[in-house]
């Protein structure tokens, strides 16, 4: 059947009417004249696929796997375009969610392309590749045009290390040293890695070469990073978070950065901030933070590992600033309620699922003012974005 696609989904769904009920169709652009088949149908709505373009002003996408892989679910867009989509989608959260009316810029990444420092790859029966779409089943991949080149290169050569089943998580830094943790019960065999800067390779977390870090660098600090702790994966943009960050924050204050990982958002206030201190369940990346404080010669930062609810009470200065970067599932209620019993005179709440800080937000807004939200791209050409919220106490 033939169907319009008016309009796309928080997701980047496109979005028609067949019989006056909503249906959604993956990988489809905004004005797509399309014929399509439905494939799963619901009371309230069905989800269809493309059959066939039969017009559209779309680009065609710079990945060969996009049908299937659903990781650059933008990439038949144009990029202005995905700009735009995502700041509508923005406006459209807060306004369901918190009863906003707001204007929210978004910040273009500087790459588009091979911007990702991380990739997690999936080997089934030595096939190597991403998920497809909402399955369980392998796309194989040579290639993904989101990571840098050298990454590309490396992945190439995961067959030659003989593993059959398993994950490959790989990471690069700013020097384009690799550093690999294969995920598997296979005997591994190393393969011949002499054109690259390898830092280390890991199976299940334990070295088999080299080291279980990397050393990232970001606006003129340094930052050791495990490798299994969380980091920035697009650090252009990032570079623009840590500039924003010093613009929105207020100076000479006490700061709480919790969910604080590596310690990069708090080390980057430190030198205009009284006291920072950090927490962090996972126990490498307190560590990773604690000696990153130490490298960038600063000496009022402070890392606690474990709850924070447990842990807050250890801190015995008056919290002025809190900032927050927490796992895509955002705040648990019992969080809420820490941020509220800080009362911290400021809130920088940064996010990489504006739902879940939508609802956030919402929980605090009986104590909170929203003062400003801005978008940043860290995640071009997919439907994800990044969110910056300041609050300040009522």
């Amino acid at each position: 059947m033939k169907a319009k696609i008016l309009r796309l989904d928080d997701y980047g769904r496109g979005i028609c009417y067949i019989n006056d009920k909503i249906t959604f169709v993956p990988n489809t652009c905004i004005a797509d004249e399309v014929e399509i088949e439905i494939i799963k149908e619901t009371k309230k709505y069905n989800i269809a696929m493309a059959k066939k373009i039969i017009s559209s002003n779309r680009q065609e996408s710079f990945c060969p796997y996009s049908n299937t892989c659903g990781g650059c679910s933008l990439s038949l867009m144009k990029y202005e375009d995905t700009i735009t989509f995502k700041k509508q989608k923005l406006e459209h959260i807060f306004k369901k969610f918190c009863n906003l009316d707001i204007n929210i810029p978004i910040i273009a990444s500087p790459n588009t392309l091979e911007y990702r420092n991380k990739i997690t790859l999936h080997v089934k029966e030595g096939r190597v590749g991403l998920y497809k779409e909402e399955t369980n089943e392998i796309v194989s991949i040579d290639e993904c045009k989101l990571v840098s080149f050298k990454v590309n290169e490396f992945i190439k050569l995961i067959p030659d290390f003989k593993i059959k089943n398993g994950t490959v998580v790989i990471r690069n830094n700013y020097n384009m040293e690799i550093l690999a943790n294969f995920i598997t019960e296979d005997k591994l065999e190393i393969s011949n890695l002499t054109n690259f800067k390898i830092v280390g390779i890991l199976q299940n977390g334990h070295i088999l070469r080299g080291e279980d870090f990397f050393i990232e660098r970001l606006n003129n600090m340094y930052f050791k990073v495990s490798y299994d702790a969380f980091f920035q994966i697009n650090l252009g943009i990032t570079e623009h978070l840590f500039s924003l960050l010093l613009e929105l924050a207020p100076k000479d204050k006490c700061v709480l950065d919790l969910f604080c990982g590596t310690g990069t958002l708090g080390l980057t206030l430190a030198p205009f901030s009284k006291k920072v201190y950090g927490i962090e369940i996972n126990k490498n990346a307190t560590i990773n933070a604690t000696y990153n404080a130490k490298i960038n010669g600063l000496n009022n930062c402070f890392y606690l590992c474990g709850d924070a609810n447990e842990l807050i009470s250890k801190i015995n200065d008056k919290i002025d600033l809190v900032i927050i970067d927490p796992p895509r599932s955002g705040m648990s209620k019992n969080g809420i309620e820490l941020l509220k019993k800080v009362n911290a005179r400021d809130i920088i709440y940064i996010a990489c699922d504006p739902i879940t800080l939508a609802r956030d937000i919402n929980y605090l807004k009986s104590d909170y003012n929203i003062k400003s939200v801005i978008g940043l791209d860290m995640f071009s050409f997919t439907y994800h974005v990044e969110c910056v919220c300041v609050l300040s106490l009522k």
